[in-house]
């Protein structure tokens, strides 16, 4: 399908318009985070429910669900104050690959996080500084949470951008955390990246479309294949390029496209 940069963009904008909507949060992650009104609730939320976002989305958004109880529904508060022991339960914590162990860890760190290094959105805007962007963000944060011991296994929980990982769900967070549309869906609480910085949550659907639409050109999904159509997106709309993830997601997942 060859379209014009102009016919594109129209295209685009028309099914960016028809997704990013209201209705999306029904079927979609996102609404764990939704539930809380507090920044640091909603962030540690939104990272946890985008952690495990793979699969299918009833079984993610239940699980999700489940960590948040476990939380008392209050992620920060339970994050300052969790002794050893309140972290017994997690134990039971299955998510595909992602497992018991990985939870205690990735509470473990995020209790590290808040503590000692001023927040998410800290440990982010650290390795966004000297004109970098989301992905200089996203290998600082890595480092940052793997910086005390941790199991060996949970390394692969959290996407190494360094080693050409897509990130997709990495890039997911910080679309929710960073773009500000008022358009309801993403949360825009994050005000030290800007939406120009980030980079497309690339996935098997929004990479299938972009092919079709000669988005992209690359076969693999990783972070080449990122960089490739997130610069085809900016060439669309420079000051927020992955406004276009609801259109690639919708035409992929919605229209089968």
């Amino acid at each position: 399908m060859k379209l014009s940069n102009s016919e594109l963009r129209s295209f685009l904008d028309e099914k960016y318009d028809l997704y990013n909507r209201e209705t999306f949060i029904e079927t979609d992650p996102i609404q764990i985070p939704k539930a809380f009104s507090k920044k640091e609730d909603i962030e540690i939320a939104a990272f946890l429910a985008s952690t495990i976002a793979w699969g299918q989305r009833p079984t993610i958004i239940r699980n999700a669900r489940k960590l948040m109880q476990w939380m008392d529904e209050a992620p920060y508060d339970f994050i300052m104050n969790a002794q050893s022991s309140d972290l017994d339960i997690f134990d039971e914590f299955k998510h595909r690959t992602f497992n018991g162990e990985d939870a205690v860890f990735f509470i473990q760190a995020l209790q590290n996080i808040y503590k000692n290094h001023g927040g998410l959105e800290a440990v982010f805007s650290k390795g966004k500084k000297n004109d970098g962007d989301a992905k200089d963000a996203i290998a600082n944060f890595r480092e940052t949470f793997f910086s005390i011991d941790h199991p060996q296994r949970t390394e692969k929980h959290v996407s190494n951008v360094l080693k050409k990982s897509s990130a997709k769900r990495m890039n997911m967070f910080l679309r929710w955390m960073v773009r500000n549309d008022k358009r309801s869906v993403d949360f825009g609480i994050w005000k030290n990246l800007s939406p120009a910085d980030l980079y497309l949550p690339l996935d098997v659907h929004t990479g299938r479309v972009g092919r079709k639409l000669g988005l992209l050109e690359r076969k693999q999904n990783d972070w080449a294949a990122v960089n490739e159509i997130t610069n085809s997106l900016r060439k669309l709309d420079p000051n927020d390029p992955v406004k276009y993830d609801f259109a690639l997601f919708g035409l992929g997942i919605f229209e089968k496209f």
